[in-house]
Parts: structure tokens; sequence; C-alpha cells
């Protein structure tokens, strides 16, 4: 009789999708990246779509979405009045997310908008876990001091602490006695922090975090954009929650706090959208009537019914195990195999990019003369693979001095896109890294000759030195 076993491994645990629909696209000629890139300015944000061999700018709206999300759009009916799909969605995140009061927007930064006029008043204090470029700039546009008030280890790309994205106790006490609770709007912070490698906030610290709040009556706000990774990453680093499911543990991290943001381009796999959940009615009301303005009815948020439907949909399979796990576990594959060769990368693995070490991977260019940028020009020249600086460019400038804000990480993310890229797609990217990291001094940093008034690093342009 043949005997059966279960510890079947194959070298790379497949997709849990099968692939119904494809995009066909080339590897374009060196000379026509070369000059597509020149063309751009040696930014990648500005080359065309055509251009590009594999994309990982960004995973943001760049999802592919399901055949339940794309069934559910169809079957919805138009009109927004008393529409069942905007039932479904609030349904849905009041079960995913846990919070009272649910408005739709069209993006995650039209939630910010909405929420930080709601809770800003001029002159307030806003503390964060590391900064987000439109985070922070709504902050600041609502009369906010943006304060960073992350753990030190955010800031050493080679420390392998498990949960850099969480905001330090003590720092927060610290700061609460020298400037008062009275001053401080509210702590808002970020699951799987973006611009510290992708790199997720403990539930534990969280807790903690979320208690001083409570004691001082700081409210406390999640941008939970990317929460269902965070999830996933306290899954498997902290051991506590090891048996919890992904939507257990959401449920729990979300408790912590008293609203949330989020952008449904990333964790719910829409290609858009955004939420704004909240617990106090009053601040709802002001976030409503702010929608009602700036955004649309309250139920709609401007979008159409079949994209709250997909949203619905899209809310649930962001929990699923199977899909989560491989989702995040691919980003892990590609952060081994360019780790394992030498090349400087942030650990450890984060949840949706691998962040290359730029000031490491190029230390004969100053970061003045911006060497994340000159890495990710550089990355597509060689390889046709586009990603995008995340250091000094992304910081900008101090509107007090005018001078480049200080950057502690010069970066390069590589976003993976959510149920789109495969396992081969991963090997071309790891050996495009390899082969500039192999010829870096050849290249020589960038003098910036266009920059526009704020969030310069979308259409900044850039010649070589």
């Amino acid at each position: 009789m043949t005997e059966y076993h279960d510890d079947f491994a194959p070298t790379h645990r497949p997709e849990p999708y099968f692939i119904k629909v494809v995009e066909p696209f080339r590897l374009k000629s060196a000379a026509e990246r070369t000059r597509a890139i020149r063309d751009a300015g040696y930014n990648p944000f500005l080359l065309r779509s055509e251009d590009i061999y594999i994309d990982l700018l960004t995973d943001s709206g760049t999802a592919a979405m399901s055949n339940r999300q794309w069934a559910m759009m169809l079957e919805v009916q138009e009109s927004e009045l008393g529409s069942a799909a905007s039932r479904l969605f609030v349904e849905r995140c009041r079960e995913v997310l846990g919070f009272r009061y649910i408005l739709p927007t069209h993006q995650g930064r039209a939630a910010e908008h909405l929420l930080s006029q709601a809770m800003i008043r001029p002159g307030q204090y806003v503390i964060n876990n590391m900064y987000f470029t439109t985070t922070r700039e709504h902050q600041e546009r609502a009369g906010g001091v943006f304060v960073d008030l992350i753990v030190e280890e955010a800031y050493d790309p080679r420390s392998v602490y498990p949960f850099k994205g969480d905001i330090d106790p003590k720092k927060l006490v610290d700061f609460i006695a020298k400037h008062g609770a009275e001053r401080i709007a509210y702590v808002c912070i970020e699951t799987n922090v973006n611009m510290a490698g992708g790199q997720p906030i403990s539930l534990g610290m969280t807790k903690e975090i979320s208690a001083i709040c409570r004691y001082h009556r700081i409210p406390v706000i999640f941008d939970a954009t990317r929460v269902a990774e965070n999830a996933y990453l306290i899954k498997q680093r902290e051991a506590a929650y090891a048996d919890w499911t992904i939507k257990e543990i959401i449920l729990e991290l979300m408790a912590q706090g008293d609203g949330c943001t989020i952008s449904a381009k990333k964790d719910v796999l829409v290609n858009i959208g955004g939420i704004l959940g909240v617990n106090d009615p009053g601040l709802y009301e002001r976030c409503a009537a702010l929608c009602a303005t700036f955004e649309g009815t309250p139920w709609s948020g401007g979008l159409a019914s079949r994209d709250l439907a997909a949203m619905a949909v899209g809310l649930e399979e962001m929990t699923d195990y199977d899909y989560i796990s491989s989702r995040v576990e691919q980003v892990h594959y590609l952060w081994s195999r360019v780790k394992e060769a030498g090349v400087p990368v942030v650990e450890p693995p984060g949840g949706h990019a691998v962040f290359l070490d730029a000031q490491a991977f190029l230390p004969h260019i100053p970061q003045e003369e911006f060497p994340a940028q000159r890495l990710a020009a550089a990355l597509y020249e060689t390889a046709g693979v586009r990603g995008m600086e995340r250091g000094i460019v992304s910081a900008g400038r101090d509107p007090s001095t005018g001078r480049h804000r200080g950057s502690k990480l010069e970066l390069v993310r590589l976003t993976i896109p959510r149920r789109v890229y495969t396992y081969s797609h991963m090997d071309v990217v790891a050996d495009g890294v390899l082969d500039v990291f192999r010829h870096r001094e050849r290249l020589t940093g960038l003098r910036m000759v266009y920059e526009p008034p704020t969030l310069r690093f979308f259409t900044a342009r850039f010649e070589p030195r």
C-alpha cells in the first residue's frame, strides 16, 4: 500500500490564484531605455507606461482584482442613492475594521485631508511614526506641526529589530510632559511604515501607546492602508498572536485607536477608493460635512456604486491567509535574492516592498547629489525596471528655511503590486539590481533642474553631474 505524506514543498510556493487575463509587454532596447530616462529627467515617475518592462513604482491602484470583485461590480445598480453597494461597503468596513462610522473617499489622501481639517487646530502638534509624504502635507496644510517619534531602530537599515514602525513610548511620554496633552491634535500611527522600509508596528507596543494616549485623552488615528500586511507580520513575529487569524489581529489592532484612514488602492485590492472610519459621532459629522464639500455625498465619497462594491469584496479578500501570506512572502523572496548577493537593503524585510539602501549602495555619491534618485534611474536604464526614490527628494524642503529637509534614510523602493507578478518577474528584478550593483562605481550624482513647490518627487527633473 502506498503511503502518502503532507510534507511536499515546491521550490516556490505558487500564487494562490489562476491568471486568466494577460497584458503583453516587452523589454525595450538599451538605447530606447537610455533615451526614455533622459527624456523623463531621470525621474522614473515621468516615464511612459509603454517604456516600462516591470513596474515597481507603486503598489497603489496596481492590484489585479478578482473574479468576485468584477462580478460584484457588474451586479450593482449605478444609483448612489440608497445603493445596496454602499450598505454592503459600510457593513464590511465595520466587520473588518470595527469603527462605528464610515465615510468612503476617492483616495486615501482625501481621507487624510478630511480628517486633518476636522481635527487639527493651527499650531497643534501631530505625533507620527515617521512621515509619509501626503500625510505630512495634509497635517501641515491644516496648520499642524509634524512630530516624528518612531523608535530609533527605524533609522538603521542594518537593524533587524522586528517592529521598526513602532512609536517609542518614552519619547511620547517625554513629549507630552514637555508640551502638554492639550497641544497635541492626535497621534497618527501608520501600519507597515512606508518610509521606514515597509516596517510593521507591533500589537504589544501599540497597546502601550494607546494606553498612554487614553490616559491623556489624546486621540489615536491609524493610517491603516497596509493593515493586512502588518497583521501578517504580527502573526509571524509576535508570539502572542501566532494562532490568531488575520481578521482577529486587524480588529484587535484597530481597537486601540479612535479612527483610521485607508488608501483602498493598496491592501483593499482596488484601483480607486479610500476609507475614513471613526468612533466619535461629532467627528464623523464634521468629516461628513467636509466630504460633501470636497468629495461627494457621505455615502458615496464621489465614487460610483461599483467602486464601493469592489472595496467591500476587497476588504474580505485581503484577510484571506493564503493570499496575504503569498503576497508578503513574494516580497521576502526578492529581498532574500538581493540580500544574499551582498546588496545593501533595509532589514528585516517588510510587507510591501524591498528597499535598497542607496547611501550604502552608492557611497561615493553625497546625499545632496540624490543617490537614491540616481539608483532608481540606473535600474530602469539597465533592466527596464521602474522603482522610486524615498529619500531627500521625497523629504522636500523646510518651508521656513527653504533648505532640503535632512533625510536619515536614502532608499529606493521596489514596490510589488498585488496579484500581478510571478516569481519569474522577481528573478528578473533581482538580476537587474545585481547588474547595477556590479557596475555601481560608474554612476555619478545628479543635479535638480526643475522643482515644483510641493511633493516634488512626482515631477522634479534632474540631469547627471
